[in-house]
């Protein structure tokens, strides 16, 4: 695992396999961003120009190697680029900054300390920085070969920032955190599915919950059929695997207000009997990424010690064909009381988060947020590099539209129009899983809504298109699983916390 430091030593002195630098596109050619003052000193002030002979130009991803001259102590100096310069007085932009750490980060994998000399004078800076390289140096090697194979990079040591600064010090405790989180939600997405199923899901939230002090419970299928949950029973019951809704809490003395985090746990999506075609079946291990993210953002929230409350529910099931799997047809019974006719059994994510949400209403937190791989009609909407924002109030679906944001995290905000939900009218039972083809993303919000206790502020985030990427590497994000929603539910967690939100 990545370590994050902030040292004092200049980025010329400190000893290290590497130093990076920032560059960025300035109007008459590569400019050097803040950081790197001494080692631009090492190459006579012609570290710029000398990169431009090299053909750098600045541009966000781009990755330069040179030689250090004497007066450097690490061997190598690597140039990353920053995107365009900022305007004179002006600072960088966080996501460039998170970015081009991660470009770094990723290309350093084997070396075991690097000294980023990137623009860090603020401590959003120093935020910023840390995150992006421990997000960057992340990679999952857990079943392949050790054999020549290239580690993370061992350590992050951020030059040019202050230690001994409170702000600095809590910045660099915040982006090592999250850093680490996300790393988790993202180990989780992209083990196989004959390793993570809901037993062993839920093993790893009860282990987590020793470790850092968190209350966890775990209804298996007996309980589940006990009380009820014939949504989460519904799904799982085609699976040699049972289901599980694991309720994970964090509570914090001087709290005075509480959150409920809703997680889709689908840990393999076949589709059930309306099976997936060929080709739409292979990364279906990713279907419990808003799972993996409720849970660790929960956990994130306990390691920074935040003064909020916090309680996750992660509704886990395996949704496979079988002879005991639900028909097209079939009704439900569902854990409000509702029943609900299934159309489709692919449309099973909002079957499970209906009961969850139901339950979490019981306990009348302040604020409910789910966060579900949900609908390829998002995908379509909003591309694959951004999640949609839904919500029964306008003013908090802009808070995590801006949370999300100020976090790093792409996303959209999208409406419920209610003309749609006559669409999911069903003869049979109360209503339909399944509703109008068109605008299939913001029917599944408004099916979700209906499982959301009265007076209960709610927002729904459709994470289908960010939470796995199938692309070659970009910035800090990995090919597979990319822990999407995270960041932005623990900037939910802080800004509640200290007082900005609800």
């Amino acid at each position: 695992m990545t370590v994050l430091t902030l040292s004092t030593s200049s980025a010329a002195s400190l000893r290290a396999d590497a130093v990076v630098v920032g560059v960025a596109k300035g109007p008459k050619g590569p400019r050097l961003a803040p950081g790197a003052e001494t080692v631009d000193s090492a190459f006579d002030g012609r570290l710029a120009a000398t990169l431009e002979t090299l053909g750098a130009a600045g541009a966000e991803g781009e990755v330069t190697k040179l030689p250090a001259p004497a007066g450097v102590k690490a061997p190598v100096v690597v140039a990353v680029g920053l995107g365009e310069a900022p305007e004179d007085g002006a600072g960088y932009d966080a996501e460039a900054l998170r970015r081009a750490a991660g470009v770094a980060a990723r290309t350093l994998a084997g070396a075991k300390k690097a000294a980023f000399a990137l623009p860090a004078a603020e401590a959003a800076d120093v935020e910023a920085i840390g995150t992006g390289a421990l997000l960057g140096a992340y990679a999952f090697t857990a079943y392949q070969a050790k054999d020549g194979g290239k580690g993370p990079l061992g350590e992050v040591a951020i030059t040019g920032a202050k230690p001994r600064d409170k702000g600095h010090k809590a910045a660099a405790e915040r982006a090592a955190a999250v850093g680490v989180e996300v790393n988790r939600a993202r180990d989780l997405i992209n083990t196989p599915s004959n390793d993570l199923d809901p037993t062993a899901f839920a093993a790893e939230v009860v282990a987590a919950g020793r470790e850092f002090g968190l209350k966890v419970e775990v209804l298996d299928e007996k309980a589940l059929a006990k009380g009820g949950y014939g949504g989460i029973i519904g799904v799982g019951k085609g699976s040699a695997t049972p289901p599980r809704l694991v309720r994970v809490a964090y509570t914090h003395t001087a709290a005075t207000r509480t959150l409920a985090f809703v997680g889709k746990g689908i840990t393999y999506d076949s589709g059930g009997i309306s099976l997936k075609p060929a080709g739409h079946n292979e990364t279906m291990k990713c279907d419990m990424s808003g799972a993996a993210a409720v849970f660790a953002a929960i956990v994130a929230t306990a390691r920074l010690g935040l003064a909020v409350n916090v309680t996750g529910w992660l509704a886990l099931a395996e949704n496979m064909p079988s002879g005991r799997a639900t028909r097209p047809g079939d009704v439900l019974r569902m854990y409000s009381g509702k029943t609900v006719e299934v159309l489709n059994t692919d449309a099973e994510g909002r079957l499970v988060l209906a009961d969850a949400l139901a339950r979490a209403s019981e306990e009348a937190p302040d604020a409910i947020v789910d966060v579900a791989t949900l609908t390829g009609a998002m995908v379509l909407a909003l591309g694959e590099g951004r999640f949609g924002i839904m919500s029964n109030d306008d003013g908090f679906r802009s808070a995590v539209h801006t949370a999300a944001l100020a976090e790093g995290e792409d996303s959209w905000p999208m409406p419920l129009p209610a003309a749609l939900r006559k669409t999911f009218d069903s003869p049979t039972a109360d209503i339909a899983n399944m509703g109008a083809r068109m605008g299939g993303g913001l029917i599944a919000g408004l099916f979700l809504k209906e499982f959301v206790g009265e007076g209960i502020t709610w927002a729904h985030l459709d994470i289908a298109g960010p939470a796995f990427h199938e692309g070659a590497p970009f910035g800090y994000t990995p090919k597979g699983g990319t822990g999407s929603a995270v960041r932005t539910l623990v900037g939910l967690a802080r800004r509640t916390a200290e007082g900005e939100l609800l």
